[in-house]
C-alpha cells in the first residue's frame, strides 16, 4: 500500500519551510492555533490530489512574496509493481533511506524505491505538477503521473462537508471500495416513469458488494441506515451521470441528510474498507461534529490502535479526547523556529505518555507550567479565577497549560518539564522547597532555558500560606479546614501536631487576643501539609483558597512581600506566554 515517506513544503502560506518524515499510520498534528497544521494538510492534498487545476492567489505565498515560488514535494513509497515499472516511470524512480530520511536520485538495493511528486506555483499563479528526478532533468525530460495513477494515489479528505463521499462522484471513497460501476444512462429511458425506484432495482444488483460493505460498516459504527442501504438516483441532480447516484437508507432517504459526525464516521469506516485501493486519508479537526465516544470510534476506524496500520492518516486536532486515545508516536507538535517549521514527534517516553493521558490539554497550549502537586495547580487556578473576575486576561486565554506531577520524587517535575521543552514548549516548574531536587538536574533545566519558581527556603505551599497570610486570612483557612473536616478532627490534628501542648481553643484564643504567634503559624503549616491528614491537598480545595483568600490579599496589598513576589513572578511569566 502506498505511503508518504517524506513531505517538503516551501513558501506556502504560513510555512516558509517544512521537512517532515511522517509515521506509517496515524500522523496527528497538534500545537497552538495558526501554527500551520491545516496548511500542511492542504499542501499534501494539493500536491497529491486528483485535480487538473487549482486556484491560487498571492495570499498562498509566504508573506505574500510571489517572488519566492511555492514548492510542495511529496515522496511516495510502498509502490505497487505498476508504479515501479521501468517502462512507465523508470527515469523517475528514486531511493529512500528510512534511517536518514534522505532521498537518493538513484534507486539502490538497500533503499526503498520511491517516486517524488512536486507542485510548483510561481508568480503567474499557474500550478505545475511534475515528477522529480535529477537524471530526467539532465536529459531535459519532464512528465507527470498518469491520470489513472493520480487517482489511485489521491488521498481521501474527510472535511467539514464530507457528504460528497456518499455518492459515486469523482474521487469518492465509494469508487474505491470495489470495481463495480452502475450505468446511469440505462435508467434514463425510464426517468419519467418511476426513475428512482427502477434505477434502484438495477443499481442494487450492479453495486451489491459496495452496498453490502456500506451497510455492514454503518451497522458496526452504530449509524442507523435502516434495513439496508440502496443506490438511487439523486432527485436534486439536474442530469444523470455517475455523480447522480448516491446512497440512500432503507426508506429511500439520502444519506447526505445524516449529521456531520455520522457522515464523517461512516466515511472513515468506508475508507478503512477501501484501504487496499486508497491508503492515505486527510482529516482536518478530526473532532468536528463528533461526541467523545464517537471520536474514539472514529480513530479506531482509522486503525489508531492497530500494530500494522491499514491507513496512513494525516490529521489535526484540538481535542483532549483525541490526544488521550493516541500514543506519543502518533502525535507531532508543529513548531516554527527561526523561520522554519518542524513536526516534532512527541515520542513514547513513560513520563510524556503518562502526561498525555492525564493532562492532554497541556499539549494543546503554547506554554506549560509544571506544578509539583495538585495544591499548586489549585492555587494558580484559583488566583487566575480571582484576577479574571477583575477583568485581567486569564492565563488559559494566553495559552498556558497546567500539569500536576502528583508530588513524590522531587526530580519528576524536571523530567516532565524537559520532555515538553524538547518539543518546543515554553516551560516553567513550580516546586516546593521542603525537599530539594538533584541540583545538577535543576541547573541543567535552567541552562536549557527553563524557568523555576519555588516557595521560600525550606517551605512547602502550606508553610508559605500560614506563615505569610494575615491573621484574618489564617482564621479563614482554619474555618475552611473545619468546613471540610469538622472542628473535632481539626482539634485532634492540632493537639497531635503540638504534642498535646495546644488545643483548637488555644489557637482561637491567640487569634482573638493579639494574633497568631510565629510558632503557631509554623505548626499549622506543618499540620496542614501532613501527608496522612492533609487539609487542602487537592485542586478544588486549593482553588477555593486561591480565589477567596490569597487573591483578595494580593489585590488588597496585604500579602507578605516575599510570597507576593513569588506569585507576581509566576503571573508575569504566564502573561508573556
Amino acid at each position: 500500500m502506498a505511503r508518504i515517506r517524506k513531505i517538503e513544503i516551501t513558501n506556502f502560506r504560513g510555512i516558509q519551510s517544512l521537512t517532515w518524515i511522517p509515521a506509517l499510520g496515524i500522523n496527528c498534528l497538534i500545537g497552538p492555533g495558526d501554527s500551520g497544521k491545516s496548511t500542511a494538510l492542504d499542501a499534501i492534498d494539493l500536491c497529491l490530489g486528483a485535480r487538473r487545476n487549482a486556484q491560487f492567489s498571492d495570499a498562498d505565498f509566504f508573506n505574500l512574496n510571489v517572488e519566492n515560488a511555492i514548492s510542495i514535494s511529496v515522496t511516495i513509497g510502498g509502490l505497487d509493481d505498476a508504479l515501479k515499472s521501468i517502462e512507465a516511470y523508470g527515469l523517475f524512480l528514486r531511493g529512500f533511506n528510512a534511517a536518514t530520511g534522505e532521498v537518493e536520485d538513484e534507486p539502490a538495493k538497500e533503499l526503498e524505491t520511491v517516486l517524488t511528486l512536486n507542485l510548483a506555483v510561481a508568480g503567474d499563479l499557474e500550478p505545475v505538477w511534475t515528477m522529480v528526478s535529477d537524471r530526467a532533468k539532465e536529459q531535459n525530460v519532464t512528465r507527470n503521473l498518469t491520470w489513472a495513477d493520480r487517482i489511485r494515489l489521491s488521498p481521501t479528505r474527510i472535511g467539514a462537508a464530507p457528504e460528497s463521499n456518499l455518492g459515486w462522484r469523482r474521487g469518492s471513497v465509494l469508487n474505491r471500495l470495489t470495481d463495480e460501476r452502475a450505468d446511469a444512462s440505462a435508467a434514463m429511458v425510464q426517468a419519467a416513469r418511476h426513475a428512482r425506484e427502477t434505477f434502484g432495482d438495477d443499481a442494487g444488483a450492479q453495486l451489491a458488494e459496495t452496498l453490502r460493505i456500506v451497510s455492514e460498516t454503518a451497522k458496526n459504527l452504530g449509524i442507523d441506515v435502516g434495513d439496508k442501504v440502496r443506490a438511487l438516483l439523486d432527485a436534486h441532480a439536474a442530469t444523470f451521470s455517475g455523480g447522480t447516484i448516491s446512497l440512500h437508507d432503507g426508506d429511500g432517504v439520502p444519506l447526505r441528510g445524516l449529521g456531520i459526525g455520522s457522515t464523517r464516521l461512516l466515511i472513515a469506516g468506508l475508507q478503512r474498507k477501501a484501504s487496499a485501493q486508497s491508503s492515505i486519508v486527510l482529516v482536518d479537526e478530526l473532532e468536528h461534529g463528533l461526541e467523545p465516544h464517537r471520536i474514539i470510534r472514529f480513530l479506531g476506524s482509522l486503525g489508531a490502535k492497530e500494530k500494522d496500520p491499514p491507513l496512513q492518516a494525516f490529521m489535526t486536532t484540538h481535542s483532549p479526547v483525541a490526544l488521550r486515545e493516541l500514543s506519543g508516536g502518533q502525535l507531532f507538535v508543529l513548531r516554527e523556529t527561526g523561520g522554519h517549521h518542524e513536526a516534532i514527534n512527541v515520542g513514547t517516553d513513560a513520563d510524556i505518555q503518562g502526561t498525555i493521558r492525564s493532562f492532554p490539554d497541556a499539549f494543546l497550549a503554547s506554554s506549560v507550567l509544571i506544578c509539583e502537586g495538585a495544591s499548586e495547580v489549585g492555587l494558580i487556578r484559583g488566583l487566575d479565577q480571582h484576577f479574571s473576575a477583575l477583568e485581567y486576561t486569564s492565563l488559559f486565554a494566553r495559552g498556558v497549560g497546567l500539569v500536576d506531577c502528583t508530588g513524590g520524587d522531587s526530580d519528576r517535575p524536571f523530567r516532565r518539564a524537559d520532555a515538553f521543552r524538547k518539543l518546543g514548549y515554553r516551560v516553567a516548574v513550580l516546586r516546593d522547597d521542603d525537599k530539594q531536587p538533584t541540583a545538577t538536574i535543576e541547573q541543567a533545566f535552567k541552562d536549557a532555558g527553563g524557568t523555576v519558581f519555588t516557595w521560600r527556603a525550606g517551605r512547602a505551599l502550606e508553610d508559605e500560606l500560614f506563615i505569610s497570610l494575615t491573621d484574618d486570612s489564617i482564621a479563614s483557612l482554619l474555618g475552611y479546614a473545619i468546613e471540610l473536616h469538622e472542628e473535632e478532627l481539626i482539634g485532634e490534628h492540632i493537639k497531635s501536631g503540638s504534642s498535646g501542648k495546644k488545643s483548637y481553643a488555644d489557637v482561637q484564643g491567640e487569634y482573638l487576643f493579639g494574633g497568631f504567634s510565629s510558632q503557631t503559624r509554623e505548626m499549622l503549616g506543618a499540620i496542614a501539609r501532613n501527608k496522612k491528614n492533609s487539609w487542602f491537598k487537592s485542586v478544588t480545595k486549593m482553588e477555593h483558597i486561591g480565589r477567596h483568600i490569597v487573591g483578595p490579599e494580593m489585590t488588597g496589598e496585604k500579602l507578605d512581600a516575599g510570597l507576593n513576589s513569588v506569585l507576581v513572578d509566576i503571573f508575569e511569566w504566564t502573561d508573556n506566554a
